[in-house]
């Protein structure tokens, strides 16, 4: 998202929120101000040019989460949600295939572009692929990382046309000092972070990296001078521990 500091501003086209962090609004609101500021918005970039994403805060009801969206669009102040997800899968079956019916529902009304889920296992998104859904979920949103790599997950997701989105791709910065990301990030002259961000990019997942600071956030995203071999990806993928930094619900009811 865009970070200020004292005299700049940091810009990225698409945008995570969630009404869980109570930060809708703050979002929506530094995005159009942005938009409309033809200083600092030289590119003349649109509304259509960005995308914003939240996410359902809780499984309760089709009701409830029909007024939560619309809650949400309102409270962006964007017009529309261009991805919205069920940010997990607690609460049951029922109540998240009644929340599907929400997001499909607010898609057909022309409130969100796109629906998808969050911290959903394979399970999870199987049972959502058996009700034969009007509109399917585009992305996943997980944990991912090598040292949580998820393959079950990622690869179903994968084989159903199903983007993963990566988030935690930096662990936290618990793992910045382990032996073998220092000595791949010494071997591709890059930074550890770099390192990471450009292993879930040569795995097919989009990555979320979060930084508070402006260089770090630049730095993150400059992944495209280098290639990580066949050989390190396989070396990377072996530090699986399955290491969760924040929620897991992916194997709940």
């Amino acid at each position: 998202m865009a970070v200020r500091d004292d005299a700049d501003i940091f810009w990225a086209e698409s945008f995570d929120s969630a009404e869980m962090y109570g930060n809708e609004k703050a979002v929506g609101g530094a995005i159009m101000s942005f938009l409309g500021d033809k200083t600092k918005n030289t590119a003349g970039l649109k509304r259509e040019d960005v995308s914003f994403t939240t996410k359902l805060a809780s499984n309760v009801s089709y009701g409830a989460a029909r007024k939560s969206i619309k809650r949400s669009v309102t409270e962006s102040g964007l017009g529309y949600i261009d991805l919205y997800l069920l940010h997990s899968p607690y609460g049951g079956k029922t109540k998240r295939l009644e929340c599907w019916k929400a997001v499909e529902d607010a898609i057909e009304e022309g409130e969100v572009k796109s629906g998808g889920v969050s911290n959903f296992g394979v399970k999870h998104i199987q049972e959502l692929l058996d009700s034969k859904p009007r509109i399917r979920p585009v992305v996943n949103q997980i944990e991912v990382h090598p040292f949580n790599t998820r393959t079950e997950i990622t690869s179903f997701c994968q084989q159903n046309d199903i983007v993963v989105e990566a988030y935690a791709p930096l662990v936290r910065a618990l793992r910045m000092k382990h032996p073998t990301i220092t000595k791949l990030s010494s071997k591709y002259k890059c930074t550890p972070g770099q390192l990471l961000v450009r292993w879930s990019v040569q795995h097919g997942f989009v990555p979320l990296p979060k930084s508070i600071t402006p260089e770090r956030i630049r730095t993150n995203g400059d992944v495209g001078g280098f290639e990580i071999d066949d050989s390190d990806m396989q070396t990377l993928n072996g530090l699986d521990e399955y290491l969760v930094t924040d929620w897991d619900p992916v194997d709940c009811d």
